[in-house]
Order: structure tokens, then C-alpha cells, then sequence
């Protein structure tokens, strides 16, 4: 379990997150708010790369250390992908970008080289590993920039709006190569119906705090506007209809009615 206990977090123009908390087990939580609203900040947070005011970051129960062997013990098990994906990738090409990582983990070139294939293929984007960084599309880049998280075999995966600037299509593709993935997700974003579909769980951040829980919460009303989100469209839809439940998706609408 990953775990943010009462953090709190301010720039000096204004504080952040004030007494935050978030558990991160083995399945997929959808980090939800408005923009500004603290998600990026508590990701950085969970992924070690911020100074907390006060509360505390735990590992399977370890407080998170902040010396220099700490930050990496921890950033080995917990990989953060930011948002926009030209802020990570920096070698020439795919397959010496996606690489880096594991040869810093102390792999041989030919060990390494064998994680990369493999993580190139599970992502399906093995056709790129020769391909010039700067010659990818957006929705490339942004899955090499997972691919070198993933390459990493991390537990946790922190995932900054990363269906963020993708078609639909791009963004099926990259959530099939996630749902292969064994590790606990947190994806950060503020589309509300997406996390509905997508995840396990719902964290929503308002007014630095985190209230989580199932997908129901996304029932909330009060609390979805607090946080400056609308009700997803399926449970709009369910609640106009009279529907009792939480469908998910247009599927579980019909269902819903067909039943009744």
C-alpha cells in the first residue's frame, strides 16, 4: 500500500493541500478535481519529489525517507509519468530513452536490452524502438514516456493526466496497455465520466483535502460541486430515468432499463 498521511503542501503564493490523505493498493484510483486544484501536487508528493510541510508518505507501512539512498529505494517501487511526456524523454531514440532506467538499476546492457523489448512489445509500441524521439506523435511519446516508467517493474504507477491531448483512439490504446500492467495505478484527472468507466476506486480533491472511496461517491452531488466537477453522464442519465445503481457505462444504462 501506497500511502499519503495528512500531508500538507503550500507554495508560497498559496497553500496547496492541507491534511490530504490517499491509500494507493493494487488497483486502479482515478485522482479527480478541478484544474489548480492539488492532483499534480499530491503525485509529486506520493512519488517523494516534494518537501512536505507536515503528515508523511508510507510504503507497505515504511515511512518514506528523504535521504538520497531513500528517494531511491522509494523511486525504484514508485514511478511518476508527468503529464506532458517531452518533459521526461531526452535520449535520441525510443529504445535508449526506455532504457535509461533499467541501466541505472545496475542491469547489463544485454538484461536491459531484454526489459525493453519486453516492455516495448506489453505497450505495444515495439515498432518504435528505433524511431527518433522527436519524430513521434503526441500520443507516442506519451506512451515511450510510460514505457519507461514501466520498464522500471515499479508497484505503483502515478499517472498525471495521461489521456490528456490523446483522439479516442489514442486513448483506448493507452488504457489497454495499462490494464496489462501488475502494478497499483493512480491516475490523475478531472474528467469525471472516464473515472466513472475506468476505475476501482475515486479520490477527489477539494479544498485540499482527499475524500475517497468507491465509484458511487461519484454520486455525491454536493461533493462534485465543491470540487468544481459535473455528475458522469451515466449517472445522470440513471438518476433522470429513475434508475437505482451506479451504471458505469451506456451498457449498464440499458441493462438498467431492460430490468425494469
Amino acid at each position: 500500500m501506497l500511502v499519503a498521511e495528512e500531508i500538507t503542501v503550500a507554495y508560497p503564493e498559496r497553500p496547496v493541500l492541507a491534511g490530504a490523505s490517499i491509500q494507493v493498493g493494487r488497483g486502479k484510483v482515478a485522482l479527480l478535481g478541478a484544474n489548480g486544484s492539488g492532483k499534480t501536487t499530491l503525485l509529486h508528493a506520493l512519488a517523494g519529489a516534494l518537501e512536505l510541510r507536515s503528515g508523511r508518505v508510507l510504503l507497505d507501512d515504511q515511512p518514506l525517507q528523504r535521504s538520497r539512498a531513500g528517494l531511491r529505494a522509494h523511486r525504484r517501487r514508485v514511478q511518476l509519468v508527468l503529464q506532458d511526456p517531452d518533459d521526461q524523454l531526452f535520449s535520441a531514440d525510443v529504445r535508449q530513452d526506455v532504457s535509461f532506467g533499467p541501466l541505472n538499476l545496475g542491469l547489463s546492457e544485454t538484461d536491459a536490452g531484454v526489459r525493453v523489448d519486453e516492455t516495448l512489445r506489453q505497450l505495444g509500441i515495439a515498432h518504435l524502438a528505433a524511431r527518433p524521439t522527436h519524430r513521434l506523435s503526441y500520443g507516442e511519446r506519451k506512451r515511450v514516456a510510460l514505457a519507461g516508467a514501466v520498464a522500471m517493474r515499479p508497484d505503483y504507477l502515478l499517472l498525471d493526466e495521461p489521456t490528456a491531448g490523446l483522439d479516442p483512439e489514442g486513448v483506448h490504446e493507452l488504457l489497454a496497455a495499462l490494464d496489462g500492467l501488475d502494478a497499483g495505478i493512480l491516475l490523475a484527472t478531472h474528467h469525471v465520466a472516464f473515472a466513472l468507466a475506468w476505475a476501482d476506486e475515486v479520490a477527489v480533491v477539494v479544498d485540499g483535502h482527499v475524500r475517497q472511496g468507491p465509484v458511487s461517491l461519484l454520486n455525491d452531488a454536493a461533493l462534485l460541486t465543491a470540487a468544481r466537477l459535473h455528475r458522469p453522464w451515466p449517472l445522470e442519465l440513471a438518476g433522470r430515468l429513475g434508475l437505482a445503481g451506479t451504471p458505469r457505462h451506456l451498457d449498464d444504462v440499458t441493462a438498467l432499463l431492460e430490468a425494469r
